[in-house]
C-alpha cells in the first residue's frame, strides 16, 4: 500500500465519518424539531385546556353568583312583604286600640259630667235643707247633724260609685 492509497483511504473514511456525522446531525436536528413541535403542541393543548377550564369555572361561578343574587333578592322581597304586612297589622291594631281608648274616655267624661250635675243638684238640695232646718223650730241639733251626716255620706257614696264603680250597680 502506498502512501497515496492510505491517504485516499483516510480521506474517504474521514469523508464517510463526516457524512455519517452530518446524517446524525440532521437526524438530531429533525428529532429536536419534532420534540420542539410536540412540546409546542403539548403546551398549546395544555393552554387550551386551562383556558377552557378557566372559562368553565368562570361560567359556573357566574351562574352560582346569579342564583345566589336571585335567592337573596327573593329573600329580601319576602322579608319586605312580611315586614309590610306586620306593619299594616300593627297599625290596624293600634287604630282599634286608639278608638277603644277614645270611646272609653268619652264615656268617662260623660259620667264625670253626670256626677258633677248630680253633685250640684245635691249641693243645692243640701243648701235648701240646711235653710229649712235652720227655720224649723223645736228641732234638736242632733237631728240636724244626723241628717247632714247622712246627706254627706250619700254624696260620698254617689261620688265613690261614679268615680270608682263606673256608675254600675
Amino acid at each position: 500500500m502506498t502512501a497515496e492509497t492510505v491517504t485516499y483511504s483516510l480521506e474517504s473514511v474521514l469523508k464517510e465519518i463526516k457524512d455519517s456525522i452530518k446524517g446524525v446531525d440532521r437526524k438530531l436536528d429533525t428529532f429536536q424539531k419534532d420534540v420542539e413541535q410536540k412540546l409546542d403542541n403539548l403546551e398549546k393543548r395544555f393552554e387550551q385546556k386551562l383556558d377552557n377550564l378557566e372559562k368553565s369555572f368562570d361560567q359556573k361561578l357566574d351562574n352560582l353568583e346569579k342564583r345566589f343574587e336571585q335567592k337573596l333578592d327573593n329573600l329580601e322581597k319576602s322579608f319586605d312583604q312580611k315586614l309590610d304586612n306586620l306593619e299594616k297589622r300593627f297599625e290596624q291594631k293600634l287604630e282599634t286600640l286608639q278608638k277603644n281608648v277614645e270611646q272609653k274616655l268619652e264615656t268617662l267624661q260623660k259620667n264625670v259630667t253626670d256626677v258633677k250635675i248630680g253633685l250640684a243638684t245635691l249641693t243645692e238640695k243640701v243648701d235648701s235643707m240646711d235653710n229649712r232646718l235652720i227655720k224649723v223650730e223645736g228641732t234638736q241639733s242632733n237631728q240636724i247633724w244626723t241628717l247632714i251626716t247622712l246627706l254627706s255620706g250619700s254624696l260620698i257614696a254617689v261620688g265613690f260609685r261614679a268615680f270608682f264603680m263606673g256608675n254600675n250597680p
